[in-house]
């Protein structure tokens, strides 16, 4: 994946958050790409009772080679802008996984 210089990834205690722009609803799950200063994501799920949260979480945690439970919405949970922690990778490694997916 190109440009992730500009995604907008802080190091927090206890793990890294990532700025993501969902788009539920989609007609499979997948990383778009980077829109912004953030990673786009869509998925299939509905965007009702946290089902496209869940999704996205699982995408990362996928992508990023971590447990799920190591991927956590902190920001967002009705908005397409969402912030999620990653525990136990640094910005850079995650910067560098996407740079090779």
């Amino acid at each position: 994946m190109q440009h992730v210089e500009k995604l907008n990834i802080r190091h927090v205690k206890g793990g890294t958050i990532l700025s993501v722009k969902v788009v539920p609803g989609a007609s499979r799950d997948r990383i778009v790409g980077i829109l912004g200063d953030c990673l786009k994501i869509t998925t299939a799920a509905a965007p009702e009772r946290g089902k496209a949260n869940a999704a996205v979480a699982g995408i990362l945690a996928e992508t990023l080679g971590v447990d799920r439970r190591d991927v956590q919405l902190v920001a967002g949970q009705t908005s397409p802008r969402k912030e999620f922690k990653v525990a136990g990778l640094s910005p850079d490694r995650i910067r560098e996984i996407l740079a090779a997916t």
